[in-house]
């Protein structure tokens, strides 16, 4: 069996050597990586979570792990670390998401895919957006969205530098996208990064065509990394994982309407990768603790990685499922600041906590429920 994980994990590692290949200069903060979740609007809980935790200085991002809108903001997180270090990251964060919310820089046809995008299920709101709900019934994107019409892509390409993204080998930067063809987790990572790469990672299949990158179809990474956790048990120089989730795995409430049904089931299709993730830790961990893991950091060894998360909690659960569709800057700003407060809420309790212990029990969220 342990020659079978190790088996495993050896597969994952190659291609972790394109995204980290230095040694960072101490600062004195308490290193940590980041693991972003993909949840369409509400990414910009996310926003506020980053925004907080940048501005408390205490903590040296070593690496990031993103995946749809995860992915959007792990790059304009990196991208502002690249340029000018936290504060520049601050300003790249809150260009994009005023640049993508309603009131922003996109025309009409282009706001109504980015607000189907965020929403990341069927909707009818204004008569443009109903016009592809119905047609999206009957077509395929390939039908619907001929010109292949991709509403965040130039801006993206516009806020960041990837060329200089790229270069930087102190910041390990992972993005999870879907292998059409294979149906596996396909992890792009180093001088790989790129716009289309951001893309595919958020190309849900009912709205944009698949993403071709070296020949290969690939769609929204949702689906199986959610975000990807693994590639810190080897990639970074840091023990700590900190996860931002924004689907909630929990609900007190049985889905009714279809509404709410299309909403739950995206719910647990889009947290099902993070709680396989959540139990492969958990069984890393014992290993290394049972001295059947190599632990540190040279070759053929893996980090007993301490797992965090910040979520949504009860907000999360008084969101309605409409609540998606909405990409107005003043619902930004509401799950921004509710972001800001649940950044400071983990750091005032779970501060001294990093580099100690994981701050969830990882048995509990990964186990099974024996009927």
């Amino acid at each position: 069996m342990v020659a079978a994980i190790k088996t495993y994990l050896d597969s994952l590692a190659p291609w972790k050597l394109s995204g980290f290949t230095g040694t960072r200069k101490s600062s004195g903060a308490k290193k940590i990586n980041l693991a972003l979740q993909g949840g369409g609007a509400h990414g910009a809980f996310t926003w506020g979570v980053l925004d907080h935790l940048l501005a408390d200085g205490r903590l040296e991002i070593t690496g990031i792990s993103g995946t749809s809108a995860g992915a959007v903001n792990a790059v304009m997180l990196a991208d502002g670390m690249t340029r000018g270090g936290p504060e520049e990251a601050r300003k790249r964060l809150a260009e994009f998401w005023r640049a993508a919310s309603a009131g922003g820089e996109l025309p009409p046809v282009q706001r109504a895919l980015t607000d189907r995008m965020f929403s990341m299920m069927p909707f009818v709101a204004t008569p443009v957006q109903s016009w592809f709900e119905a047609m999206s019934r009957y077509f395929s994107p390939y039908e619907l969205n001929p010109l292949d019409i991709n509403p965040l892509s130039k801006l993206i390409e516009r806020l960041v530098d990837f060329e200089a993204l790229r270069a930087n080998t102190d910041l390990a930067l992972y993005i999870s996208t879907t292998n059409v063809h294979t149906g596996r987790l396909r992890i792009f990572s180093g001088d790989k990064i790129t716009a289309d790469v951001v893309m595919a990672s958020a190309a849900l299949p009912f709205l944009f065509r698949a993403v071709e990158i070296d020949g290969v179809p690939l769609w929204d990474g949702g689906y199986l990394g959610n975000p990807a956790i693994f590639p810190f048990l080897q990639a970074t120089d840091a023990e700590d994982v900190l996860v931002v989730q924004i689907n909630p795995v929990s609900r007190e409430t049985t889905p009714r309407t279809s509404g709410e049904i299309i909403n739950r089931l995206n719910e647990i299709t889009f947290n099902s990768a993070l709680i396989s993730e959540l139990r492969a830790m958990d069984f890393v961990n014992q290993l290394i603790d049972d001295g059947r893991l190599p632990h540190g950091t040279g070759k053929d060894q893996y980090r007993r990685l301490n797992i965090h998360r910040i979520d949504l909690g009860a907000l999360g659960k008084r969101l309605a499922a409409s609540s998606k569709l909405k990409t107005d800057y003043e619902f930004f700003e509401l799950l921004h600041r509710a972001g800001l407060r649940a950044g400071k809420r983990f750091l005032d309790a779970h501060f001294d906590d990093l580099g100690q212990r994981s701050t969830i029990d990882l048995a509990a969220e990964a186990g099974v429920e024996w009927a």
